[in-house]
């Protein structure tokens, strides 16, 4: 519908100090994303850091991953083994102690920036974005956004992601809302990007010592154009 598409604009504003981008729908801001070039934001970087203080009355612990401030994890976002994010978890049976102890290192991914004297927000429930898919690590889960709403799409998609899944080990997809009306041909090569990316990322992590930064998102530019074009 020409109406619809002309309804929503992206406009993007790149000078030498920052990228602004703003999202318009039908002549109204609905969006405002700012990035600065000297300090551009960390969601999304993955880290190998280091465990260095366990909070048992907090279920949570802080972990150095090289930055000013240790950053905050929480156990409701400790991955557990093939776990996927659609599934309902227990948070009952979640219990610090069990899950991480002082010393140990680990790989995160930052979901929230520091914040005045707070650190970042890690997860380790790592996920890796493209175009039309998601990788997410560790599981053997097959998701599609629920935004494909259009049934006999959903069991497409579902159909060709599935195989994939079932061909590759120690990583799950989610089908992203772009997928939607895409080739096959054109999701496997999706697929096959981000499972490349994240083998040469688990290759870096063996090699890699505590506090490096394994992997850095794509500059708000990038993003915006990946995401929202």
């Amino acid at each position: 519908n020409i109406s619809q598409l002309m309804a929503t604009e992206i406009l993007i504003n790149v000078t030498p100090p920052e990228t602004r981008v703003a999202l318009i729908e039908n002549g109204v801001l609905q969006e405002l994303f700012i990035e600065r070039n000297h300090h551009r934001g960390l969601v999304g970087n993955l880290y190998k850091g280091r465990v260095c203080r366990v909070l048992p009355g907090m279920q949570a612990a802080f972990v150095d991953i090289g930055l000013d401030r240790a950053a905050f994890l929480h156990a409701s976002d400790i991955a557990r083994p093939f776990e996927c994010h659609e599934e309902e978890k227990d948070k009952k049976e979640l219990n610090i102690n069990a899950l991480l102890q002082e010393g140990q290192d680990i790989i995160v991914q930052v979901i929230k920036d520091p914040l005045g004297t707070k650190g970042a927000r890690l997860t380790t429930q790592l996920s890796i974005p493209s175009r039309y898919t998601v990788l997410i690590a560790g599981t053997c889960c097959a998701g599609i956004s629920q935004k494909v709403e259009e049934e006999a799409e959903r069991l497409r998609l579902k159909d060709i992601i599935t195989r994939y899944v079932d061909s590759v080990e120690n990583c799950g997809f989610i089908v992203r809302t772009a997928a939607e009306g895409v080739s096959e041909e054109a999701l496997v090569t999706d697929m096959n990007f981000l499972h490349r990316l994240w083998q040469s990322l688990t290759e870096k992590i063996l090699r890699a010592q505590a506090r490096t930064l394994i992997h850095e998102d794509l500059p708000l530019l990038y993003r915006i154009l990946r995401d929202m074009s």
